[in-house]
């Protein structure tokens, strides 16, 4: 199963198939990531809290 390379949780294979590019198994940031965002073709620190 794939698992997020941030924080190890869970992640779908339908989120992998949308997110990360073509041969990549394992995403950089997902949505449970509370210190990391997706920035275009980048991973950045996130500017604020995200709400729960």
């Amino acid at each position: 199963m794939p698992e997020c390379q941030n924080c190890g949780s869970f992640v779908t294979d339908a989120y992998v198939r949308v997110f990360t590019p073509d041969g990549v198994t394992k995403p950089r940031v997902c949505p449970n990531c509370e210190d990391k965002i997706r920035d275009g073709a980048d991973v950045r620190e996130a500017r604020s809290t995200r709400r729960s």
